[in-house]
């Protein structure tokens, strides 16, 4: 994972420029601060790094920060830290973004381990944006990012819709 500290933050670049600030960003997320609105540090962070369905090489640099954060307590962490990774994940695939080199060990292994937190985060109470996060996740660490797309749209209200459409076709 690259270190907060490297000067390569100042060489990676996200929607706005130069990501020499995202390392700031991302030391907030030790407390793990929920995603409400236009809050800090999610709002810039996503904002920077997925930026209307763009991924930038400091997406890639960010994840694995993003999952260590989750990793300190998966049942107190947000629903915006399963679907951050997801959706750069998403985006990468659909955009066709290559992954910089050097990144590529660090974000693959981040992406890896999404599955188990949402193991480990089974035991707490989860409403149904909890639920899209966490399905959208474990189908973007295996490869499925037109299923982690799906997955992220799938009110109860769309999947009965959808089920009603399946069968009937």
């Amino acid at each position: 994972m690259l270190s907060l500290d490297s000067p390569r933050w100042s060489e990676l670049r996200h929607a706005y420029g130069k990501a020499s600030d995202i390392p700031a960003l991302l030391r907030l997320l030790g407390t793990l601060p929920e995603s409400k609105e236009e809050e800090e540090p999610w709002f810039s962070l996503w904002s920077a790094l997925a930026h209307q369905g763009d991924v930038y090489s400091a997406s890639f640099a960010a994840v694995p920060h993003v999952v260590a954060a989750l990793a300190t307590n998966p049942s107190q962490a947000c629903s915006t830290y399963f679907q951050f990774p997801a959706w750069v994940e998403i985006c990468r695939k659909q955009k066709g973004v290559a992954v910089p080199s050097d990144l590529q060990s660090a974000y693959a292994q981040a992406l890896s381990k999404l599955p188990a937190l949402v193991a480990a985060a089974s035991f707490r109470e989860w409403d149904a944006g909890f639920l899209a996060c966490a399905l959208s996740a474990i189908a973007a660490a295996k490869g499925y990012a037109s299923v982690a797309e799906a997955a992220l749209e799938l009110t109860p209200e769309v999947a009965t819709d959808f089920m009603e459409w399946f069968l009937e076709r």
